[in-house]
């Protein structure tokens, strides 16, 4: 399952890139295992000066793949998917994210760690977690009520609304919206490959500086997320949603 993750370096960026296409690039243990790895040994390169997260130009990612979460759903904050959490969340270096088509679940809320985003304009971003009988993680608790203010935000979380690219760049969630994926993918790369053109230990201090202020209590929203996430898995009303889903695919 690791070939479902891309990586590519060109200079001093590292691109990786979600490469499941058949499963609209749904997320599994061992995908998650590649890219907590991947950004680990990036932020260590002192060769690497930024990475990109992307998809497809059709695709950025459908979220978990519902079937490798009921058959091995994480059962603590040392899982895969936290550990990629984690390591995205004390990536020293910038991130940039290119989002076309789907962005669900965790496809949408690591946007909100990535330093620059750059969306199609008809992406489709969504955070369907009580839609599932879970619950929001990944900091979006605290980010979304902070950015978007707490009526927005819960409609986005409460009710797990969907929302365009054009509204994620509205809304700050995104930087620019583009034409269409192929766009969105070729700004990304274009303003990832500036960072080799700036130092960058200033540009690391930099993102430091302005993520120091509300990091720890991040951090320990993130980890309570991770806590009421795993316990509502294992709940009847997650169970039944969950299932329902992989019933009707």
């Amino acid at each position: 399952m690791t070939d479902a993750i891309e990586l590519q370096r060109e200079g001093g960026l590292l691109t990786l890139r979600l490469n499941r296409p058949d499963k609209k690039n749904a997320l599994t243990r061992a995908m998650y295992s590649r890219l907590a790895q991947a950004l680990a040994e990036a932020d260590a390169d002192p060769q690497i000066n930024a990475l990109l997260i992307c998809g497809s130009s059709e695709c950025f990612t459908a979220g978990n793949d519902i079937a490798d979460f009921l058959q091995q759903p994480p059962r603590d904050l040392d899982s895969p998917v936290f550990q990629f959490m984690r390591n995205l969340l004390d990536c020293r270096k910038p991130v940039v994210a290119a989002v076309a088509g789907a962005a669900v679940g965790i496809g949408t809320t690591l946007l909100l760690h990535c330093d620059l985003v750059y969306v199609s304009r008809d992406a489709r971003l969504r955070m369907p977690f009580v839609n599932l009988g879970l619950c929001p993680e990944f900091g979006s608790s605290l980010i979304l009520p902070r950015l978007l203010g707490q009526a927005k935000a819960a409609e986005l979380l409460l009710l797990g609304e969907g929302f365009s690219g054009e509204q994620a760049a509205a809304w700050g969630i995104a930087t620019a919206a583009l034409g269409d994926g192929a766009a969105a993918l070729a700004k990304a790369r274009e303003a990832a490959l500036r960072f080799s053109q700036l130092a960058p230990e200033a540009v690391q201090v930099s993102k430091r500086l302005m993520k120091a202020p509300y990091r720890e209590q991040l951090r320990q929203v993130i980890e309570e997320e991770g806590a009421q996430f795993t316990q509502r898995l294992r709940s009847p009303e997650a169970i039944a949603a969950l299932s329902g889903f992989f019933a009707k695919g």
